[in-house]
């Protein structure tokens, strides 16, 4: 005998269940759009919306009971500093269900779960992270010029100050070359 169940079990025990679902939820959090089956997509969206909602009113309780939930201390500002007041205006409804087709080896029927304000990055919002991320480079690369050009000075002191105390070792290994050199000879002549 089927009953109303409110929700689709997936199939998975309730702690591995729960589990998923705060790691998609996270993920959607996080990058604002996920590829998952529509079983799961339909079971997501239910978390996600209701956590939006709270965010919506920024309060010490309702971080609490999104906290929670989400466990990424820097995907739950996300959410109560960006999230919320983007969908301030939404009365509900806030990510859409975008159908893909069938997957190859189950032919299990594959959406894209997003929230309803995501655009797709357009090609000149790509290079802008290629520019920061050569500009950060840049500046680790400029400190290691610094040391590498103090570094360069110490070598040359050093250089200078070998060059004056060259001579000197010069004699000495001479001399200890012709020391060498002398135990060498009284072999030859006995």
């Amino acid at each position: 005998m089927k009953t109303k169940t409110g929700f689709n079990p997936l199939s998975r025990s309730s702690a591995h269940r729960r589990a998923m679902s705060r790691n998609m939820v996270t993920s959607l959090f996080r990058f604002e759009r996920i590829t998952t089956t529509a079983a799961k997509a339909k079971e997501v969206r239910k978390a996600a919306e209701k956590l939006i909602t709270r965010s919506k009113v920024d309060s010490v309780h309702n971080r609490r009971v999104a906290a929670k939930f989400i466990q990424d201390e820097k995907i739950l500002n996300k959410l109560f500093t960006e999230l919320g007041p983007r969908m301030k205006d939404r009365q509900g409804g806030y990510t859409r269900i975008l159908k893909m087709g069938f997957r190859q080896g189950d032919a299990a029927d594959v959406v894209i779960l997003e929230l309803v304000d995501y655009k797709l990055p357009t090609e000149e919002e790509k290079s802008a992270p290629a520019k920061k991320a050569d500009s950060k480079t840049e500046a680790k690369k400029a400190p290691a010029k610094k040391a590498s050009a103090k570094k360069a000075d110490g070598d040359a002191e050093e250089k200078k100050t070998a060059a004056k105390k060259a001579p000197a070792k010069k004699t000495a290994s001479k001399a200890k070359s012709a020391e060498k050199a002398a135990p060498a000879s009284e072999e030859a002549s006995k």
